[in-house]
């Protein structure tokens, strides 16, 4: 990238100069024909003329050389005339002396002289005053500025290609090392702090390494919880075997405890399989029209033994317009992420209260409402409920593993919809759950 910027600029400050140079040379060009134009000139010529003719002892040729040098340096301008006659056999271009005809050889010469024909074969050779010149050769001049003008677009290319690909090799160096596993470097700020494109970059970079680090750090808090969760009911599970196994008439209690540990495993291997292909699947599955009211009363169908045992009331209200409301999605898996939402609500509502689901539809969006009265949680913990195996504080800390509110959200999405979570007015929390409606009412 650093050589493409650099030639892209060099090459185009190099025709900016070809072009410059193409324009100046038009008004040089410009400038000696304004100074043909010019009638003051043909009047000097004629007077000058009229002395170098002359008799007297202020004429001849040496008083019309004086006469034009005091008119020369009046206009700032080099004069002399030249009597084509003077110079016979010559064609008239080779009427003029070497240094005139060098000159106006050198066309890209900013002083390139003005020729101004004058009656009976005089002309009058006219070019501006530049101070003290003709010591060096006009080409030399010419390569100078050549020399100079391409030294000096190279060194601005560099400084330019420099300050871009600087900060990017920083930014790949840095990427490099988070690589390599030194997950603590970030793009510097004095790079980040930039106000352009390289520092949006670098901003993102490090934005992007911290969402990275944060990820790969819950996933070393997922390792641990995964394994302390399977630890406990496979330990239990391995005492209670080798309890059994030493009475050859088991106790019923015995294999009912053995029961529930294999019922937690199997519950727990479910749910990070849900997850798993909940989020490998994405949108990628068949649909069809679900009317999410038979969906919800199934759903407190399958949980009315649970909520029955934590001695919990749930309360559906629906109103007539959500009757026939369908969307558009699997039966299957909004009835999961359903019942991961209500498993949630029924896990931190304490026995006596009520979970109460409010279902309604307005504006191509039906929207649904799952509330409890357990003790809620922080503001700050509010965006990470959703994320697999987070468990807030102690207050709100089931018998789950972080995955229910997961897999809704996951199901959610894959059903162009919105899950979040809010805290209530007095306590609990509300989980809002949205659809874009499929079809209306009939």
């Amino acid at each position: 990238m650093f050589w493409r910027i650099f030639l892209l600029i060099w090459l185009a400050m190099a025709l900016t100069v070809v072009v410059s140079n193409i324009a100046t040379r038009e008004l040089m060009d410009r400038e000696r024909l304004a100074i043909e134009r010019q009638e003051g000139l043909r009047e000097i010529a004629l007077e000058a003329i009229a002395i170098r003719e002359g008799t007297g002892e202020d004429q001849g040729r040496g008083a019309a050389w004086r006469f034009l040098k005091e008119q020369g340096r009046n206009l700032d301008l080099h004069l002399i005339l030249i009597d084509s006659s003077d110079q016979e056999g010559e064609a008239r271009s080779d009427a003029l002396p070497s240094s005139i005809r060098e000159r106006m050889g050198g066309g890209w010469h900013r002083a390139r002289p003005a020729v101004i024909d004058i009656d009976n074969g005089y002309r009058l050779v006219a070019w501006p005053r530049l101070g003290s010149e003709g010591w060096l050769d006009p080409r030399l001049f010419q390569w100078l500025e050549m020399v100079l003008g391409f030294v000096i677009i190279t060194l601005a290319c560099w400084w330019v290609a420099r300050r871009i690909s600087k900060p990017l090799r920083h930014v790949e160096s840095t990427a490099r090392a988070i690589t390599s596993g030194d997950l603590s470097l970030r793009v510097s700020p004095g790079i980040v702090g930039r106000r352009d494109e390289i520092g949006a970059l670098a901003k993102a970079f490090n934005g992007m390494t911290e969402q990275l680090c944060d990820l790969l750090e819950r996933q070393k808090h997922l390792l641990r919880d995964i394994s302390h969760d399977l630890r406990t009911p496979l330990t239990r599970q391995r005492i209670a075997i080798e309890l059994a196994s030493e009475n050859a008439e088991a106790e019923p209690e015995l294999m009912a405890s053995i029961l529930r540990q294999n019922e937690r495993l199997e519950a727990m291997t479910a749910q990070i399989l849900t997850l798993y292909r909940v989020t490998e699947k994405g949108s990628d599955f068949a649909r069809e029209p679900v009317r999410l009211v038979t969906v919800l009363n199934r759903v407190l169908q399958d949980a009315a033994d649970y909520a029955e045992h934590r001695q919990v009331d749930c309360e559906l209200k629906a109103g007539p317009e959500c009757q026939q409301v369908t969307v558009l999605g699997d039966e299957g898996l909004l009835q999961r992420g359903l019942d991961n939402v209500l498993q949630n609500a029924l896990d931190h509502t304490a026995p006596g209260q009520v979970v109460s689901i409010t279902l309604s539809a307005s504006a191509g969006t039906l929207r649904c409402e799952i509330s409890d009265t357990g003790p809620g949680v922080p503001p700050e913990v509010l965006p990470k409920l959703f994320e697999p195996f987070y468990r807030a504080d102690e207050a709100r800390s089931g018998q789950g593993w972080g995955l229910g509110l997961a897999i809704a959200k996951d199901i959610m999405k894959a059903h162009d919809g919105h899950i979040s979570a809010t805290n209530g007015k007095n306590s609990g929390l509300i989980v809002s759950l949205s659809w874009p409606i499929f079809t209306g009412p009939a």
